[in-house]
């Protein structure tokens, strides 16, 4: 007979469990707690008996360690109950400055205090990771996903993800839209109102998956927002970058997102290590699996990006996305920025030629839909990056420098004095408004032929 496993808790009620335990035993043991929770998010107690040394084996001791354990699983520290007397030096967490208090001391009962250890985010300038065909039997995941970034904020990608995502639905595809801008996420809330958030999110997934409890997460919603026009039988869904909780519930988004982006040891003994890029793989793929289950296989994964020199764009553009959209505005700060990342790029020799042919430049906000010689001076200013940078010399593309399919040929997004205080959130008819529909219109029709067919229907 197998023994059943212990209840387990989410992240943010393993903490708040934690806590209350911390309590209990200050006050059973009248000493001060210290409570620490580690990259994982993993909870452990430590008493300060060093003044009445405690015996590791006495009930008290053994029941407050087990309760702890039991109700943190499986956010539990690997030693849950630790004696100060037993440290080897213990004013690294009794006397931490980084501790912060929960609760002083009154009376017999001990403080409380919290030690927290977080990082955020590797680093950009890290070697790109080895290529790695995300394949799942016939289905190609890779090549229907589309990474939506910017160098700079500010330039309309979200807006340009939600129009891009109702067009291709509005043409029989199955859509889904995954929110990547992690430290700033928005795009959901143009494809559903905040009731329809589903209950978690790509975060809650990172977390969760650490500590290998992923499973049951609610991670995607239909959105409602853009209603498909017609007869279509497409659909947009939407992965959010973090969920909403349910009444009662709480969720500490920033708790979690502090621990996202380091890459892990192997989850159990013999298994590979666990790099932040296929995490994050793996939190996409179950987004997409999610949607199969719900509905059908998505047709395109529109990968909405944070912006700027960040892990979340180096690993979406360089390993999980088959087509990399990447919106531009003219002017010295975005050409810079773009230089920095593909001399970073070029130093891969190995990759590059395979992410050359994954890129597009997008001339976002382009603010003059009748100058012609203005979009053509980005796409010499364009060209010339790419030449000085990704193109090999023997590139077909360094002689054909007005290719129109050439990754440096810019897709225009027009820009027009009318947008200026369109507010997407008060009306959902927005999308259909001329005007919209004309800033648009190219963007939307030369990304969807540079897209995979949609799937074929299941016989």
């Amino acid at each position: 007979m197998t023994t059943p496993p212990p209840p387990s808790v989410r992240f943010d009620a393993a903490w708040k469990q934690a806590l209350a335990h911390a309590g209990q035993a200050a006050q059973r043991f009248g000493m001060n707690v210290v409570v620490t929770r580690d990259l994982l998010g993993r909870a452990s107690l430590l008493v300060d008996d060093r003044a009445n040394p405690l015996a590791a084996d006495a009930p008290d001791v053994v029941s407050a360690r087990d309760g702890f354990a039991a109700a943190t699983h499986p956010f539990t520290g690997l030693e849950p109950l630790v004696l100060g007397s037993l440290l080897f030096a213990p004013d690294l967490f009794f006397a931490s400055g980084d501790r912060t208090e929960v609760s002083a001391s009154h009376g017999n009962v001990g403080s409380v205090h919290a030690l927290e250890r977080t990082v955020i985010g590797a680093d950009w300038t890290s070697a790109p990771l080895p290529a790695r065909t995300p394949f799942d039997g016939d289905w190609d995941r890779r090549d229907r996903r589309v990474a939506m970034y910017g160098f700079k904020g500010g330039v309309g990608r979200s807006t340009a993800t939600a129009m891009l995502a109702r067009y291709l639905a509005d043409r029989g595809r199955c859509v889904l839209v995954v929110d990547l801008d992690l430290e700033s996420p928005g795009v959901s809330n143009l494809l559903e109102s905040p009731s329809g958030i589903p209950r978690h999110g790509i975060v809650d997934h990172l977390v969760e998956a650490a500590v290998g409890h992923a499973d049951g997460l609610e991670l995607v919603a239909r959105g409602t927002a853009l209603p498909v026009r017609g007869e279509s039988n497409g659909e947009v869904w939407f992965a959010p970058a973090g969920g909403t909780p349910r009444a009662g519930e709480r969720s500490d988004y920033l708790a979690k997102l502090n621990r996202i982006y380091s890459d892990l040891a192997p989850l159990t003994p013999g298994d590979g290590p666990r790099p932040f890029a296929t995490r994050l793989e793996q939190a996409i793929s179950a987004c997409e699996d999610q949607v199969a289950e719900l509905s059908r296989r998505p047709d395109v994964v529109l990968l909405d990006c944070r912006a700027g020199m960040h892990d979340i764009a180096a690993v979406t553009l360089t390993h999980l996305s088959g087509l990399a959209l990447l919106f531009t505005v003219d002017n010295p700060s975005t050409w810079e920025g773009y230089r920095m990342l593909f001399e970073q790029w070029r130093q891969r020799q190995d990759h590059v030629g395979d992410l050359v042919e994954r890129l597009r430049v997008v001339a976002a906000m382009f603010n003059s839909a009748g100058d012609v010689n203005r979009l053509l001076a980005l796409q010499e200013r364009a060209y010339n990056l790419f030449a000085d940078t990704l193109y090999e010399p023997d590139s077909t593309y360094i002689s054909a420098p007005d290719a129109e399919d050439a990754p440096h040929t810019p897709i225009p997004i027009l820009f027009g004095n009318d947008l200026i205080g369109l507010d997407p959130l008060r009306s959902s008819a927005w999308p259909e408004l001329p005007m919209v529909e004309a800033v648009y219109q190219t963007f939307t029709t030369t990304v969807e032929r540079l897209l995979p067919p949609p799937h074929p229907e299941p016989s």
